[in-house]
């Protein structure tokens, strides 16, 4: 058996029950070590504990696939929700095994942020820049979700300098494409684990510097439910 785990926004109290019970009934845990690090009390002694990053990450994976294909019961666990930003890395381990493998979901910081941010799933799109390759297909339609007057959850991206897209770049871009620089925003860091928010207008944030561990809010002006006329 391999399974992938989504282990929540960053608390382990957002780790599904399903998810736990398999990481504790697991021969090998393997994930990134900020991941592993979440859920390190429910991995059993007996278990091998696999740690990587994204240097090294094809050649671990490769190290978990062996112990799958020997036998072994064998958890990867991802931070947030598989299908949010870890699809990239759902393939690697893939790749790794030569075939699809089970996923079971998790709760991702961008539901987290919905819910704390009261905005509704409806009228929110979702964008993570934190990917591998070119993000000017995801710059562009992040541009057009908010020309349509949608709300957009934006995950950055924090690697290197040169390929950096922090909040205060992606509100810069926005500005550069004529998005309003009123556009309310908000930057909410750490969710789940000493939360810290901002808020401001999009201007604003173009100045500020933010954590890697960051998550974007960029309302719309002109909210659906103030356009639906009463019944």
């Amino acid at each position: 058996m391999i399974i992938c785990i989504g282990a929540g926004p960053g608390d382990i109290g957002y780790l599904t029950q399903r998810g736990a019970q398999l990481i504790s009934d697991a021969d090998v845990v393997a994930g990134f070590d900020a991941v592993i690090n979440v859920v390190e009390s429910l991995i059993p002694e007996s278990a091998e504990t696999v740690l990587m990053n994204y240097r090294d990450q094809v050649a671990q994976l490769e190290i978990v696939a062996a112990a799958h294909h020997a036998g072994k019961r064998c958890v990867v666990v991802f931070m947030g929700d598989i299908h949010f930003s870890g699809f990239q890395y759902l393939e690697r381990v893939e790749r790794a095994c030569g075939h699809p493998v089970e996923t079971l979901p998790g709760i991702s910081s961008a539901q987290i942020l919905a819910s704390r941010a009261k905005v509704c799933f409806d009228e929110t799109t979702f964008i993570t820049f934190h990917r591998r390759g070119d993000l000017s297909p995801f710059k562009r339609h992040l541009v057009h979700v908010l020309q349509d007057q949608r709300n957009a959850i934006v995950i950055p991206c924090p690697w290197d300098a040169a390929r950096s897209f922090m909040p205060r770049h992606i509100a810069a871009y926005l500005l550069e494409q004529g998005i309003a620089p009123e556009q309310p925003t908000e930057v909410w860091e750490n969710l789940t684990r000493a939360e810290a928010e901002w808020h401001g207008t999009l201007a604003e944030c173009a100045e500020q510097e933010f954590s890697d561990m960051s998550i974007m809010l960029i309302r719309t002006l002109h909210p659906l439910a103030s356009q639906i006329e009463p019944q």
